[in-house]
């Protein structure tokens, strides 16, 4: 993902390969400049990085390419040094019939997206794969794109993030992590480098209109998940006359997102709570299919949070589960619901554990297996003495430039939660000890963010799509984005989990035909998931 050396020629991120129109877009009174010449060419071929093909089959090798590009980290101003954007293309199956290039991106903010050219083969239909060059990058910071990087050994890391506790109740609790997230500013500010202040999602943006250019399209045509929607929206919005189709799954309120970051995080642990009671009520109306049915689930899901807020419960692997290993592990499961099942049965057997029924086993529950709730009960990686940090901070790097937490201090930060708490028992506190927690004391200075306005003006009408149960952006933020954008087509899914493209066949061909003849699907469409929560496979083969 770079390579290239771009000064001068990198105008802004708004070239045109051989093109002379601008996209012109106000900004805040600020209008992105149009282009003074050609892009240099993305450079493929390079030597792909360890890992980068891993399960590739070796028939397929050869469709897979890797590249890297150079790229100022501010656009604006190109004294200030580069960087290089990671890249690995799969190659169109029908080159012949091929419309152009489709990037990919996966979300986080954070998430690697190169792999998602090998991924794009099995969620998009085979007609895009025909026709379109599938494109997965690293955003900047992300991955091998010049990783954003605090910490300069893996101990420093380890003591900072340790430190921070998901669930904190305690007074004790509460000061650790809320100290500890200052000590992780501190070694943002002594460390991080000029990067801090440009790792936004509109200098992500402007690094994907290089790149579309580069690539050789007059338009991007785009695919984006989760927090890959605010990309794709803000590109949109940025650059509509160089957007062709922007496809966006899982979406986020970007008007919130960008202008009120407290309210966006507790709007998000309501999207947790409606999802989760959503899972219970499944749960109930299924009855033994799911194993946490027998009397009242929510009740009974209700008493299991409440019993592990005063004491930790032992797994069948001899570990203890406390609260906060409990609720992140209940958040990552309402993103799958092929983890449903498992789920259920899990918190049957938490339950059991809490509440014994009378009459039961001793050894029951030592002899069972957790399915779910021990995905992040794997042990701390015992490092050697200053051995290289490894990780990257891009989540808290995109996130505490985007969002505004104007006049929040931290010392208000407890009082938020115990609200928050009211309103969404399960994931309220959760939330709040999150961003709300730590971008008051990030240390970005003056980050060069993209707040609107959001009404496009493009040719083609982008494409949202939102799950009803979806727990990380709930159904609300993808009516939201479709209204603010106002060109725009939702595309309903009576579906559980977070986003859904792979996963409900009638989307995919809706899809595929935005993607391919630009062609908008009808509105008012409610679509179905291939496979809902709790469902046999014999039962499901006849969903569409």
């Amino acid at each position: 993902m770079r390579v290239f050396a771009l000064v001068g020629a990198l105008v802004a991120g708004t070239v045109l390969a051989g093109a002379t129109t601008a996209g012109a877009t106000e900004d805040g009174g600020k209008v992105f400049p149009a282009p003074v010449g050609a892009t240099p060419p993305v450079k493929w071929g390079i030597p792909c990085p360890a890992g980068t093909l891993s399960g590739v089959p070796a028939d397929k090798l050869k469709e897979y390419s890797c590249g890297s590009y150079r790229m100022p980290i501010d656009h604006d101003n190109a004294y200030l040094g580069t960087i290089d954007i990671g890249l690995l293309k799969h190659s169109a199956n029908t080159p012949d019939k091929k419309i152009g290039s489709l990037f990919l991106n996966p979300g986080g903010p954070g998430g690697p997206g190169r792999r998602m050219a090998i991924s794009g083969t099995r969620f998009l239909q085979p007609s895009v794969v025909d026709k379109f060059d599938l494109i997965g990058f690293d955003p900047r910071g992300v991955g091998i794109s010049n990783p954003l990087k605090c910490f300069t050994t893996q101990e420093d890391a380890d003591e900072v993030f340790n430190a921070q506790i998901a669930v904190p109740l305690s007074r004790a609790e509460i000061s650790g992590t809320l100290a500890a997230y200052r000590d992780y500013g501190q070694f943002c500010k002594n460390n991080a480098g000029a990067l801090l202040n440009h790792m936004s999602t509109k200098d992500v943006v402007r690094d994907l209109d290089v790149l579309r250019a580069a690539v050789g399209d007059q338009k991007l045509t785009y695919v984006g998940f989760s927090y890959g929607t605010l990309i794709g929206s803000t590109y949109a919005a940025m650059f509509p006359k160089q957007s062709r189709a922007i496809v966006i799954d899982g979406n986020v309120d970007p008007q919130l997102r960008t202008s009120d970051g407290v309210q966006y995080d507790r709007e998000r642990a309501t999207g947790f709570e409606i999802a989760l009671d959503a899972f219970l009520k499944r749960c109930q109306q299924v009855g033994k299919d799911c194993a946490f049915s027998a009397g009242q689930p929510r009740e009974k899901f209700d008493q299991l949070r409440t019993y592990l807020r005063s004491k930790p419960i032992t797994g069948p692997d001899g570990k203890p589960y406390d609260i906060n290993k409990f609720t992140g592990a209940v958040s990552g499961a309402l993103y799958d619901p092929a983890a449903f099942s498992g789920l259920a049965s899990d918190l049957q057997l938490f339950y059991n554990t809490a509440f014994p029924p009378a009459g039961a086993q001793a050894q029951s529950f030592a002899a069972a297996e957790l399915k779910v709730l021990n995905s992040g009960a794997t042990g701390r990686h015992d490092g050697r003495g200053d051995s290289p940090y490894t990780g990257d901070d891009s989540y808290f790097g995109v996130n505490c430039s985007d969002k505004q937490f104007k006049g929040v201090k931290q010392e208000s930060v407890p009082a938020i939660a115990a609200k928050w708490e009211q309103e969404s028992p399960t994931f309220g506190r959760y939330q709040a000890f999150s961003d709300t927690a730590g971008c008051p004391v990030w240390p970005v200075k003056k980050p060069d963010v993209y707040r609107g306005p959001w009404r496009v003006e493009t040719d083609t009408p982008v494409l949202v799509i939102g799950n009803y149960y979806d727990p990380a952006t709930q159904y609300k933020f993808a009516q939201r984005m479709a209204g603010e954008l106002g060109n725009a087509r939702l595309l309903t899914v009576d579906a559980f989990g977070h986003c859904i493209l792979g996963d409900a066949l009638g989307v995919d061909k809706a899809t595929a035909e935005y993607l391919v003849d630009l062609k908008v699907p009808a509105a008012g469409q409610v679509f179905q998931p291939n496979v809902q929560p709790f469902t046999s496979a014999a039962a499901a083969a006849g969903q569409s």
